[in-house]
């Protein structure tokens, strides 16, 4: 990716590279952007910082992730369902005027030819599977597994983790920020520590999450 023009679908929430989610498209503007692709099955999505992901308005993260339909179920009234795949994560170098769904001029953001060192991949994701663990103790109407099976390839399974790991929105922006892999493990790691800390003292006293 150079830099680039490409709709834009904000969300309430981040989306990793790799990870792979389900999307409800309802508002008029984003079924006009979904006409508009046309057999292009690529666009960008960010985080909602501020506002409401309905009616325009908001204010949106300066970083965010290339994404692909792999399917799209149309529903009554022009409404569908999208399954996508994140792809590549960039940085929004300018806003453009929404035509009239948002667009923007995008430039690419992760340091792919960066090695993953392997032994932070291991302890990071030993933090991850330790703080999910934890979790599935306290939120008990949420299915959390530690046990999840991944990728064998480093740089995927580093996506994954970031995916995996109970945390704050901000907190994943903040994650899908670093270009450097790394510096995204040593992130992700260090949010496990606090949040584990969290949720011990949450048992200790028996409170809510």
């Amino acid at each position: 990716m150079g830099e680039d023009a490409i709709a834009m679908f904000p969300l309430g929430m981040v989306i990793f590279p790799y990870q792979i989610v389900g999307l409800y498209v309802f508002e008029e503007r984003y079924q006009a952007m979904l006409r508009d692709l046309g057999g292009a099955v690529e666009f960008g999505t960010c985080l909602i910082e501020r506002g409401s992901e309905v009616g325009g308005g908001d204010e949106r993260s300066s970083v965010g992730t290339l994404v692909r339909i792999l399917d799209a179920i149309p529903m009554r009234d022009g409404r569908s369902l999208l399954i996508v795949r994140g792809e590549s994560c960039f940085a929004v170098s300018e806003w453009l005027p929404d035509a009239p769904y948002p667009r923007a001029r995008v430039r690419e953001h992760c340091c792919d030819e960066v090695p993953v060192e392997a032994p932070l991949l291991r302890s990071t994701e030993s933090a991850v599977r330790a703080l999910r663990a934890l979790r599935s103790e306290i939120v008990t109407d949420e299915s959390l597994r530690h046990d999840c099976e991944m990728a064998e390839d480093p740089w995927v399974r580093s996506w994954q983790l970031c995916a995996m790991t109970p945390m704050s929105s901000l907190d994943q922006v903040a994650v899908l920020s670093r270009s450097d892999p790394n510096e995204r493990l040593r992130a992700v790691a260090e949010i496990c520590c606090e949040r584990y800390g969290d949720y011990q003292r949450l048992l200790a006293h028996g409170l809510p999450a």
